[in-house]
């Protein structure tokens, strides 16, 4: 899900509006329509061999070039702008992402290991990274099922932050995903820009503003004991455990056409007082994550049914016995709804059936 990257790494989910579940289904309905005559073209038609080149060289530049510049995320009206430092050498990866507007945020990474810096709340919360998915990596590696689910194409070529790049348009094969337009340097392949399109609007966007690649980068601007005090700050370190396919109690009957499952664990999150279980998939490019909590006698009061996120993230909330069931991807509304309809506990059929 292509979203403000803080966001993804603190799994905080932030609910505006709430809408009904009778008028919602009227808008999946109309939806769907109007998202099956846009893939109607593409749904028979062959990716451009030219194209899904250029997409496989997007997926390695992250892991292979030196960049720093200052990216700008928006959506809904809503605007946020990063500076980013990314440093690779052997198998290592450094990055530094540091958020210029509103609250403080900086985040460090060593190869998957993240440390988010929160200044004026002076909190640190540690995390695995679990799966590629910060601009300008959004692809993973290595290279997916794209073209199974997208008709990818050429488009043209356009200038960006004051580099040469090739733009590349995914359009959907069916409803269950949004269309995405990538700008990648032409030299490099590193990501320059993106939109997330639902039908002809754009919903959600990425884009550096300015860029230096391969210069020089010192490793000190990693040395976050020499850069921030932290002597009275509070660590939460966020843990996670990887469990093996079908160990989880909870699964999902029918996977929509493209998805599959990339990994179950148990973690804990922000907020929460103890590991809960979730579900990943991915069909190569959109993820979608699936969190399954016990409901207790101090839980939040529930109220099961869609909100919506920022930007191309929906969120469907559904209630089985007494779990909460959070379905939430950068998806359309038809596509969360199916797969969060579709979790079910092997422990709930078997009590059925005796």
């Amino acid at each position: 899900m292509i979203t403000s990257f803080v966001s993804k790494l603190l799994f905080k989910i932030n609910i505006k509006i709430f809408w009904q579940a009778p008028s919602l289904l009227l808008i999946i309905s109309l939806l769907a329509l109007l998202s099956n005559f846009q893939s109607a073209t593409a749904e028979n038609i062959s990716s451009s061999d030219e194209a899904l080149g250029w997409l496989k060289k997007m997926a390695v530049a992250p892991r292979s070039h030196n960049y720093l510049g200052t990216f700008i995320y928006y959506a809904d009206g809503h605007m946020e702008t990063s500076h980013i430092t990314h440093l690779v050498g052997g198998n290592s990866e450094q990055e530094k992402i540091e958020v210029l507007d509103g609250m403080p945020r900086i985040v460090y990474r060593n190869n998957d290991e993240m440390k988010c810096y929160l200044p004026e709340g002076k909190k640190i919360y540690t995390e695995k990274r679990w799966f590629r998915k910060f601009f300008p990596d959004l692809l993973p590696q290595p290279f997916g099922n794209i073209n199974e689910n997208y008709q990818v194409t050429m488009v043209n070529r356009e200038r960006v932050a004051g580099y040469e790049s090739q733009s590349i348009l995914l359009t959907p094969r069916d409803s269950l995903r949004y269309a995405h337009q990538f700008w990648i340097h032409v030299d490099t392949g590193l990501l320059l820009k993106v939109a997330v399109m639902n039908a002809d609007e754009i919903i959600e966007q990425f884009a550096f503003a300015q860029l230096e690649i391969n210069g020089e980068i010192s490793h000190d601007i990693f040395k976050t004991d020499q850069i921030i005090d932290t002597s009275n700050w509070q660590t939460t370190n966020l843990k996670t455990m990887v469990l093996k396919k079908g160990e989880l109690k909870w699964q999902i009957k029918e996977l929509p056409t493209g998805f599959s499952k990339i990994i179950e664990m148990k973690r804990n999150l922000v907020g929460k007082p103890a590991l809960i279980d979730h579900i990943a998939l991915s069909d190569g490019l959109a993820t979608v994550s699936v969190f399954i909590e016990p409901i207790t006698e101090n839980s939040t009061p529930l109220v099961p049914g869609f909100y919506s996120s920022r930007g191309a993230i929906n969120i469907y909330v559904r209630i089985l016995e007494d779990y909460k069931i959070t379905t939430v991807g950068e998806v359309p509304l038809e596509a969360i709804k199916r797969i969060g309809d579709s979790v079910f506990s092997r422990e709930f059929e078997s009590t059925a059936l005796n």
